[in-house]
């Protein structure tokens, strides 16, 4: 019932977004005395004078308040430190920010405004895979950048979209082989959010399970910003589980762990590994919920190399001490240098300038050196495998320890076929 509710969301969403841009028209259908100038700003998106807007669009208020706002802050830092670096082609970058308010048909009503009204070059943003679902059709029809900062579920490229988060085969593929080759795990239990992403990660897990020989022995979702979990945590206890693979999103993750907690669950009673829960998430959670557990992601705040430190450095001189950085966040903030080193690379805000030179492009990141995909704008990341410490970080305890190339589409693996 909840999966229909979902996809009406998407569907307004897409609705929301196509009324919008009936309702704007062109900017290009004005009067033929303009005609040049709204060419030259469609050439140039989001140049005015010596300043280059940029559109941030994350969900500052609502139930994925608790993970988004964070890499919004993370995309001011790596707009800051651009600008002090000279900015882009010599030009300032002003930030717009917009707040997605964890409502899909807001997403795509701000991605609109952000293009038409703003006219910015390109826009960070996003979270959920219901977000970026209807915000996709808007940049596809406007022919405009998003940069998307977390990772999902796969299947899917588009040539307006660059993936900086993680795809199937560099997170979730990872994480499944750790659980059978190190943790031996053979019953399965899976527990999500009731939206596109655990949705579609858990049908992929299911067809990777029935093709090594993992049995699954349940599964349960609850909507976004849920605050009842006992009902599932008792299926869960009587599925007796080797492990359970947890993709709850928002704020539900401090319900979840405290209910896990609380019906005398633990690491060593009953391993969990999550693809939603980082450090950022760990502080509203509360480390002794969740201590010992698993999580699997491309980036920690305990990533060893000079990148990193410089990083995390920089995040906290900004946000204060007690703020942590993670994948997501570092996702976000390694977009808006990508974009930037693009649009220098081109000379140009142009859409189809930065497309084209940003393929093969490559960034000395916090996480390591990554490379865009020239096939499908993801780009590529190493797997991590993380267990949380009692300081509340993440320690790394296995991974590829290597770039994968992005799949998003899973061509390369013969159990995915159908998918």
């Amino acid at each position: 019932m909840r999966r229909l509710g979902t996809t009406r969301w998407v569907i307004a969403g897409l609705a929301v977004a196509a009324m919008t841009v009936a309702g704007c028209g062109s900017s290009d259908s004005g009067s033929s005395g303009a005609g040049d100038s709204a060419s030259k700003a469609s050439a140039e998106p989001g140049v005015s004078g010596d300043k280059i807007k940029v559109g941030i669009l994350h969900s500052l208020s609502g139930t994925m308040a608790i993970s988004e706002v964070s890499v919004r802050d993370a995309e001011l830092l790596a707009i800051e430190e651009i600008n002090k670096a000279g900015g882009v082609l010599g030009k300032k970058l002003v930030p717009v920010v917009e707040d997605g308010a964890s409502d899909w048909p807001t997403f795509a009503e701000k991605a609109q405004k952000l293009i038409s009204t703003d006219k910015v070059a390109a826009t960070f943003g996003g979270w959920t895979s219901a977000s970026r679902k209807a915000m996709l059709p808007v940049f596809e029809r406007n022919k405009a950048l998003l940069y998307y900062p977390v990772q999902y579920e796969g299947l899917e490229a588009s040539p307006y979209i660059f993936y900086t988060g993680a795809t199937t085969n560099q997170q979730i593929i990872p994480g499944l082989e750790y659980l059978k080759d190190d943790l031996k795990v053979k019953k399965l239990f899976l527990v999500g959010s009731d939206y596109v992403f655990p949705r579609t990660a858990n049908k992929e897990i299911k067809a990777w399970a029935k093709a090594n020989g993992m049995e699954i022995v349940g599964e349960e979702y609850a909507p976004l910003g849920n605050t009842e979990y006992a009902t599932t945590i008792n299926k869960i206890k009587d599925a007796k589980p080797d492990a359970v693979f947890q993709t709850i999103n928002g704020d539900s993750n401090v319900a979840f762990w405290k209910q896990f907690t609380d019906a005398g669950l633990n690491a060593k009673k009953l391993p969990v590994i999550s693809v939603s829960t980082a450090e950022d998430e760990v502080r509203g959670v509360g480390i002794k919920n969740i201590v010992g557990q698993y999580v699997a992601w491309n980036y920690y705040q305990t990533t060893p190399g000079a990148k990193n430190e410089a990083f995390v450095k920089a995040y906290k001189a900004k946000y204060g001490a007690d703020r942590v950085t993670d994948d997501p966040i570092e996702a976000g903030y390694v977009g808006v240098h990508l974009w930037a080193k693009a649009a220098e690379k081109a000379g140009s805000t142009n859409v189809d300038k930065v497309k084209a030179a940003s393929k093969g492009l490559t960034f000395d990141a916090p996480e390591g050196l990554v490379t865009v995909d020239g096939e499908n704008q993801h780009i590529h990341k190493t797997a991590r495998i993380g267990k949380l410490q009692p300081n509340g970080l993440i320690d790394e305890v296995g991974g590829s320890g290597k770039p994968i190339k992005p799949d998003p589409y899973l061509k390369s693996y013969p159990w995915a076929k159908g998918l």
